[in-house]
């Protein structure tokens, strides 16, 4: 994925990805060294936010009371994104209902009126976003020309998306 794609499509393939695929990586930027952790994003391309379900006594939670960026990485079958954002903590009853179903009720069995529990809202800044359409068939050639040629697979494009 070498080629340069325009940042409405990259943005729009981003959107839908999100929609589709809502599980990433998310990691406060700075403070303590910890790994990125697998997190449910609930997508808001309006006001271009990312919500996460956590609990207030998380190390995600205390890291973003000392004020870090974070970021959200997103990989499926044709986008891999990295998005950054200021990440706070911000309790949202409409939204806990709103986005509350099985699968979030599994990981949080005492449920919406459990006392630890909250949201994290990811304010998006930008993103970096590649998007491949290549499928099985066309990424086969595409490696196959490439040793051949010695030239760069044609598998796609690469954007920056700014969102402020």
């Amino acid at each position: 994925m070498s080629d340069t794609l325009d940042s409405d499509k990259a943005e729009k393939a981003l959107w839908k990805a999100l929609k589709d695929e809502k599980i990433g990586m998310l990691g406060v930027s700075g403070g303590a060294p910890r790994h990125m952790q697998p997190m449910t994003a609930y997508a808001e391309p309006d006001s271009r936010e990312l919500w996460f379900f956590t609990y207030r006594d998380t190390d995600l939670v205390k890291d973003v009371g000392a004020g870090h960026t974070a970021m959200f990485c997103l990989v499926t079958d044709d986008v891999y994104a990295c998005l950054g954002g200021r990440l706070q903590e911000q309790f949202d009853r409409e939204r806990m209902d709103r986005y509350w179903n099985p699968v979030v009720a599994a990981w949080y069995p005492d449920g919406k009126d459990d006392p630890r529990l909250t949201l994290l809202r990811l304010s998006l800044d930008d993103a970096e976003v590649w998007v491949s359409k290549a499928g099985p068939v066309k990424f086969a050639w595409e490696i196959a020309k490439a040793n051949a040629t010695h030239d760069t697979p044609d598998l796609g494009g690469k954007a920056e998306v700014r969102f402020t």
